[in-house]
């Protein structure tokens, strides 16, 4: 019965493998190592329910964030402004979606159901880091074939 690990060591290896992702990190608070270094992926499983005696729901938020970068000579852009807001914004989607894609071929590979349309929300700059991304969030219905009640 270790879907949490599986699912956690799933995700971690999905984001070692994505061109943009240069850390992953789990846990309660996503950006508190001063060696990171950016794109970094959080990963979290918050919470989840036993349905029944066959399956177990973990909700899932995976954080893709890159660093500001703000441009302070003069350069009068009122669209874009002084930073690089719009690109980290741009790439961290990109990772979010590659992972989103690949995981949910897999899931219905390995009989694991997932929310078929995962809601995202915008990170603008967040942290003390000054950071900017998308929240990706999702459920999924895992397996519970380990159980055995007669032990």
């Amino acid at each position: 019965m270790n879907n949490y690990s599986e699912l956690l060591n799933y995700i971690y290896q999905l984001g070692k493998q994505d061109v943009f992702i240069e850390t992953v990190t789990q846990g309660f608070d996503f950006d508190i190592e001063k060696t990171n270094v950016f794109n970094l992926l959080h990963v979290s499983i918050d919470g989840g329910s036993f349905t029944n005696t066959n399956t177990i729901n973990f909700d899932i938020v995976l954080e893709c964030v890159a660093l500001r970068d703000i441009n302070n000579e003069y350069e009068p852009d009122k669209y874009y402004g002084q930073s690089n807001e719009v690109d980290n914004h741009n790439e961290t989607l990109a990772s979010l979606n590659r992972l989103w894609s690949i995981m949910f071929k897999d899931f219905a590979k390995n009989n694991i159901t997932a929310s078929e349309n995962p809601t995202f929300d915008k990170i603008t700059g967040e942290d003390k880091n000054l950071v900017d991304g998308w929240r990706l969030t999702f459920s999924v219905e895992t397996p519970n074939t380990e159980l055995n009640l007669c032990q």
